[in-house]
């Protein structure tokens, strides 16, 4: 039933729920605090599923190459990769959380509907969504980077500054990836974004190797990814350097995170409205 198309007062209030901003402030915790207790009843199957993967790739490749590699701006393989494991963790876990359990609540177990019978808008909905996909990949990120530190990959205290940006990432791709939910007609569709968007992301944004080994072309090309930005960001404050060009850095993984969920928002209201 298409409810613009009406013009009662419980059609015009059932058009309010479907609101595309959130309603105030504070609403979207509610939804994050209902995904959470989702969450924790299966919490430590979750925890070990997101972090078997990029644990696999940081020992794996760090020893593995790292023999033959040696030492990669100064720094031993294992401890360079670390910091990109730590950038790309947070982009699969907050991408996954928004496009399979995004989608399973939306479209599959109509959760977003009961929801919407609630004082909540659609883009409280929506919100809470994004900060909860936020917040499973801020914990993959951060424990990846213990371990890291634990082991002496990481520098004390100076890796705690990239917090905040693994936080910021977070939302930037839980956000992007909440667009791809709005689009998505079955699970399906989702290996298209993880081929064609997030394995080549993965591959040209100085995770496994450093951004000065790709020409010029690609080296340009990266400047457009978020994931290039975050590890840009993260790798030096886990190693105790400087970072370079911050402020720049910073801004991009805003901008995903606040035009990502704008778009995000108009493209599911539309989606929910047919």
């Amino acid at each position: 039933m298409d409810l613009r198309t009406y013009d009662t007062p419980e059609h015009a209030a059932a058009r309010e729920r479907f609101a595309a901003l959130p309603a105030n402030a504070v609403n979207w915790i509610a939804v994050w605090r209902r995904n959470y207790l989702v969450w924790r009843k299966l919490a430590l199957a979750s925890m070990f599923g997101n972090l078997a993967d990029p644990m696999i790739y940081l020992f794996g490749l760090g020893f593995g190459l790292g023999l033959m590699v040696g030492y990669v701006d100064g720094v031993s393989y294992i401890s360079f990769l670390a910091a990109g494991t730590v950038a790309s963790s947070v982009m699969m876990s907050a991408s996954f959380e928004s496009m399979y359990s995004g989608f399973s609540r939306m479209h599959v177990q109509r959760t977003w509907e009961a929801i919407m019978h609630t004082p909540l808008t659609l883009g409280d909905i929506v919100l809470g969504e994004v900060v909860w996909a936020g917040s499973k990949a801020v914990l993959s990120g951060a424990a990846i980077m213990v371990v890291a530190g634990a082991l002496g990959y990481a520098s004390f205290p100076s890796m705690l500054i990239a917090l905040p940006v693994i936080v910021l990432a977070g939302l930037a791709f839980a956000s992007t990836a909440m667009i791809v939910t709005a689009l998505a007609p079955s699970y399906d569709f989702f290996m298209f974004y993880q081929t064609l968007v997030l394995t080549p992301m993965l591959l040209l944004s100085g995770v496994f190797f450093p951004l000065e080994q790709l020409p010029a072309g690609a080296q340009a090309a990266t400047q457009v990814l978020p994931l290039a930005h975050a590890v840009a960001l993260i790798r030096p404050l886990m190693l105790g350097r400087a970072v370079e060009h911050g402020g720049l850095h910073l801004a991009v993984l805003a901008v995903y995170a606040v035009a990502a969920l704008l778009v995000a928002l108009v493209l599911l209201r539309r989606r929910m409205l047919r």
